[in-house]
């Protein structure tokens, strides 16, 4: 990846990450969410070890099979944004895009916009394989579910954050409860027929990481950079599909003309200076215990 030299734009600040532990992650990207002003696009391929992630309001009594996970050992997390409860290991790919609304003006700091924004930052990537489409909160195939997306705005900065399927252990999965508030698009289905893995569609992990890291950030830079409708046909035809569908796309990325993004490869270093800003956080770990009988304990 190149680092374009022009500094009178706004930076788009790229960061890889290999098998970094997920509270980490976490915490790390609520940092640069609400102690700095800049722009991360993140990319962790593979969590450290096994966890249930929870949205801020999850209940684990209803969301997880908790006898059974507090028999297995998973960490249990509960982060800091909404959206649905996941099931990550190191067959998980994680993305987060961390924006200043300012540098985006175009993208309303509001959830539909950013995730339309979205769609099509990442449509770019997985149109080449299969019919990708933002379904509710959902990327997905067709009608099958690979990544799950969630989000935090604050005043005038917004974070979007996803977990891409590129394989999963199914004794894992089955600490899910079956959720009582689930997506419409999913009806009954079961959670091997709800969910697809990337594996199946991508032919390498290695390749899909590559496009992640060199296509999201040059996707975003395009969309900012030109104007929608004017140069690239492309892109005006890929525009107007996802208007038909879903209505409003080109208001919510509006003509994207003026600014660019001087895109740069960040350290982990560099990042973790926000930590040094924050003194607490929104994400925790949940302690299974707490929701057991005696009986339940005992037996553990």
């Amino acid at each position: 990846m190149s680092v374009i030299a022009s500094t009178s734009r706004p930076v788009l600040n790229v960061l890889r990450l290999n098998r970094f532990p997920i509270l980490f992650q976490l915490n790390l990207e609520e940092a640069l969410l609400r102690g700095t002003k800049d722009n991360w696009f993140i990319v962790n391929d593979g969590a450290f070890q096994p966890a249930i992630v929870m949205g801020i309001s999850g209940k684990p009594e209803e969301l997880i099979n908790v006898k059974e996970a507090a028999n297995a050992g998973i960490q249990v997390i509960k982060r800091f944004t909404g959206g649905g409860t996941v099931v990550v290991d190191s067959n998980t790919l994680f993305t987060s895009l961390i924006m200043q609304g300012s540098d985006v003006p175009h993208v309303p700091c509001f959830p539909q916009q950013i995730m339309k924004f979205t769609e099509y930052v990442y449509g770019g990537i997985f149109d080449e394989y299969g019919e990708f489409h933002l379904r509710e909160n959902d990327y997905v195939f067709g009608e099958r579910k690979f990544g799950g997306n969630a989000q935090a705005i604050t005043g005038q900065r917004w974070l979007h954050h996803t977990s891409l399927l590129w394989d999963f252990d199914q004794k894992n999965m089955d600490l899910l409860k079956h959720p009582k508030k689930k997506p419409k698009y999913r009806e009954e289905r079961p959670h091997n027929d709800f969910v697809t893995r990337l594996c199946d569609h991508v032919p390498s992990r290695t390749r899909l990481l590559d496009e992640l890291l060199d296509g999201v950030p040059y996707l975003v830079e395009q969309l900012v950079a030109q104007k929608m409708g004017g140069k690239e046909e492309e892109e005006e035809s890929r525009a107007k599909e996802l208007a038909a569908r879903e209505g409003g796309v080109e208001q919510a990325i509006g003509d994207f003309e003026g600014r660019g993004f001087e895109i740069r490869e960040a350290s982990l270093a560099e990042a973790a200076m926000a930590l040094q800003k924050r003194s607490s956080s929104g994400n925790k770990e949940v302690d299974l215990t707490a929701h057991l009988d005696a009986a339940e304990l005992q037996a553990l």
